[in-house]
């Protein structure tokens, strides 16, 4: 293990004998915690939490082994993660119930502390949050692998290197410089990218986790589907791969919120599935006002 990274703005609190990161902005309730996806951190999130700070108690952080959190083993279960925010948010005296909103990844932590917690969850709201039903609705080449963590990451060319610092620069423009300058470079190192790998090489098996894990309460449940193309899957997949993804994510999210008794779908119809908060952050922060509002 590694001692935690100073971050450019919020905290580290000690909790399980681990030192996590943590920003906290205004007051009341029922706060809004931002779990994040793999490869992001808490500040990622820093536009919206800004403007939900405005109207109740927000909360970002890091998971143990991601950004300016304590660096420790991963991949890990559902179940711990969820274990370790709740710790955190009592560590820091944000009491619930909460809503938890979350991208990607942090999707699968959400509804598993949903499962462990359920009286402590006032609301859901996905960003595109990862669900055990992707690979039903996923052509083979967009499946899950069965177990198979990602192979170690190569250093990047630098052209290739250079196109992402052009990306993330322009995605975090409106960021303060003193946060935005120091989480590029992060970003944008081998370390950071092979710990988002590392993070996600076990969705099979978080994936198992959730469907042994019972419901998820019965509360305001907002899913958002970003509809546009995210710049840097175009490296990976072509074209039509990533119009049949488009289809079928938008259908499993459909279905899920149908599915939900209190669900609600919408669509982000410009932003990409890494950068939506930044793409339509109007939006985005509108949703989780209208599902506080429905508390």
């Amino acid at each position: 293990m590694t001692q935690a990274v100073a971050p450019p703005l919020g905290e580290h609190v000690r909790v399980g004998g681990r030192t996590l990161y943590t920003h906290r902005s205004g007051n009341g309730g029922p706060p809004v915690v931002f779990l994040p996806g793999a490869s992001m951190v808490g500040l990622h999130y820093l536009n919206i939490h800004d403007r939900i700070a405005e109207h109740t108690t927000s909360v970002l952080y890091d998971r143990a082994g991601t950004g300016y959190s304590e660096r420790i083993p991963l991949p890990r279960s559902a179940a711990e993660v969820a274990d370790e925010l709740r710790g955190l948010l009592w560590a820091t005296d944000v009491r619930g119930p909460y809503v938890l909103v979350a991208h990607s990844l942090g999707g699968v932590y959400a509804r598993r502390f949903a499962q462990r917690y359920p009286d402590q969850v006032a609301a859901l709201v996905s960003l595109e949050g990862a669900h055990e039903d992707w690979d039903d609705y996923m052509p083979p080449e967009l499946r899950v692998q069965h177990g198979a963590a990602d192979a170690p990451m190569p250093e990047l060319p630098a052209e290739t290197v250079q196109r992402f610092r052009e990306l993330i620069t322009a995605k975090l423009a409106g960021w303060p410089e003193a946060v935005r300058e120091p989480m590029i470079e992060a970003q944008l190192s081998l370390d950071w990218m092979r710990i988002g790998a590392a993070e996600r090489s076990n969705l099979v098996a978080v994936f198992a986790e959730l469907r042994r894990g019972g419901p998820i309460p019965d509360v305001p449940y907002l899913l958002f589907t970003a509809n546009g193309i995210d710049p840097g899957q175009r490296l990976f997949l072509s074209e039509e791969l990533l119009r049949v993804q488009g289809e079928r994510k938008l259908a499993m999210y459909q279905a899920l919120a149908a599915a939900a008794p209190r669900g609600e779908h919408r669509v982000l119809a410009e932003a990409g599935h890494s950068w939506l908060t930044m793409d339509q952050p109007e939006e985005v922060v509108q949703g989780i006002l209208d599902v506080l509002n429905r508390i």
